[in-house]
């Protein structure tokens, strides 16, 4: 089951807001949504700052002070120019000695530009495009974004990262390393829909900061050209290439007036610079620390021929705003929020570079903001939530339609679904629903069809144990 790429599921779970937008031409330019996300703006600063870290360790850093120096000068020009809805992010810009054409920013301001890209490119403005690309992820968070997709996209089959702790720990993902946190394709390989909010943002701000905005669509123009009868360029590979991708950042230019007459396009200080990156000593680039995006994440153990039956004693888990109990032959992976419960090969490796669930619970609390949908509000959250799965997974469907159930004296529904294992064959999704002030929690058990009845009274036990706060 791939990533979604469609439709955000549980869209009626989050506020979208429109962001804050520039005087002048602001009724002109496109008004950007950002997307779902159960992550907290803190969380995506300490999720990039703990890969950031280990990004310097694994990546060849130029270690030039002139270098970072000049990236975070314009940088912040930038930034200075960006909505990040009122986020102070730290921001902070490095240079990697790599000469693949890449650059990438991690959630929450950590930007990392490819010595490649600077060389390639052939003015300022289009160095800055790069940059304002980056820096527009950073801003509609799309890293975090596209991890909160995979978590509801996913349930049943994909529930991706949980072997490595994805939303475990203070820093989520950050406990795994960064070869698990970014080579999981969440938050460096965005959906073509958040490539081109990035290039529709990064115009937008490339315009606002005095710069000629075309320079996006000729840098983009560029790579396709060098591309034509070859490899992709590297950063195709971890930003994919929307459909018509100049023709919209054109089309952005003329929405925000057209080009300004007296844009800037290149400066003194960038030539320097790039003969400055051009004299470094090239770094061999070793196949274990090529570009992050493109590494594939540390490998889930593979499912035994048969996962060990649940014990029958029980060791307790503090949600949030719930407590339960579960097989103490099971593990933890993630958070109060975003919790997974799996025996020992209940998490599998698909070989798509995603760790999916074959054998456990998953437990997790969505906050529910905005205006509440008309009627029923926990039947109307549960029918988007299975509608969203359904769009998500072709081969999913309802087995037994939502009853009315009771969990820990709140009342809830309870759903079961069929879907494909990802250890082949088909499995069980049985997802109960209940709301609560701290939002919608809901519950998932997955067992393979014809291991099911081995595991129902587990799953049983494990639900009934659930308590909620007072």
């Amino acid at each position: 089951m791939k990533l979604c790429k469609r439709h955000e599921l549980l869209s009626i779970l989050f506020v979208l807001l429109y962001l804050t937008l520039p005087a002048g031409v602001a009724a002109q330019r496109t008004k950007l949504k950002p997307g779902m996300n159960s992550f907290s703006p803190e969380q995506d600063i300490q999720l990039g700052k703990q890969a950031a870290g280990e990004a310097e360790k694994k990546l060849p850093m130029c270690k030039d002070p002139k270098v970072d120096a000049y990236l975070t000068k314009l940088g912040m020009s930038l930034v200075a120019h960006l909505n990040t809805g009122s986020i102070a992010y730290p921001w902070e810009f490095h240079c990697v000695n790599d000469k693949a054409i890449n650059a990438f920013a991690l959630p929450g301001g950590y930007v990392f530009v490819n010595r490649g890209a600077i060389e390639a490119a052939d003015y300022e403005a289009e160095l800055a495009g790069v940059m304002a690309h980056e820096l527009s992820h950073v801003a509609l968070r799309h890293g975090t974004n596209q991890a909160t997709k995979a978590q509801y996209a996913q349930l049943g089959t994909g529930i991706l990262g949980v072997a490595g702790g994805i939303f475990g720990g203070t820093a989520g993902a950050a406990a795994a390393g960064f070869g698990q946190l970014a080579a999981g394709s969440l938050l460096l390989k965005y959906s073509r829909g958040a490539e081109t909010q990035a290039d529709v943002m990064g115009t937008q701000v490339l315009y606002d900061a005095g710069y000629d905005p075309r320079a996006m669509a000729a840098f983009f123009e560029k790579l396709g050209a060098e591309s034509t009868g070859k490899n992709p360029p590297e950063f195709f590979s971890d930003h994919p290439n929307p459909d018509h991708r100049v023709e919209r950042v054109d089309e952005e230019i003329q929405k925000l007036g057209g080009p300004p007459e007296d844009a800037k396009r290149d400066s003194a200080e960038f030539g320097a610079i790039k003969r400055e990156v051009m004299a470094l000593p090239v770094v061999k680039k070793e196949p274990s620390t090529a570009s992050p995006a493109a590494k594939s994440g540390a490998a889930a153990p593979a499912a035994s021929a048969k996962v060990a039956d649940p014990s029958r004693n029980y060791v307790g888990l503090a949600g949030e705003g719930y407590s339960l109990k579960y097989p103490d032959n099971w593990k933890e992976y993630g958070t109060a929020k975003n919790v997974t419960l799996a025996p020992e090969g209940g998490v599998v490796d698909s070989g798509k570079g995603q760790n999916e669930l074959a054998y456990g619970v998953m437990a997790s609390v969505a906050k529910l903001e905005g205006q509440a949908p008309a009627g029923d509000v926990l039947d109307a959250v549960t029918q988007k939530l299975l509608e969203g799965l359904q769009q998500e997974n072709a081969n999913m469907k309802v087995i037994r339609e939502p009853r009315s159930v009771k969990l820990s004296g709140e009342p809830g529904l309870s759903t079961f679904l069929e879907n494909d294992s990802p250890l082949g064959g088909r499995e069980i999704d049985w997802v109960v629903t209940v709301m609560r002030p701290e939002g919608l929690v809901y519950f998932v058990c997955v067992a393979p069809q014809g291991d099911y009845q081995r595991f129902e009274k587990s799953f049983s036990d494990v639900l009934n144990s659930v308590r909620f706060a007072k």
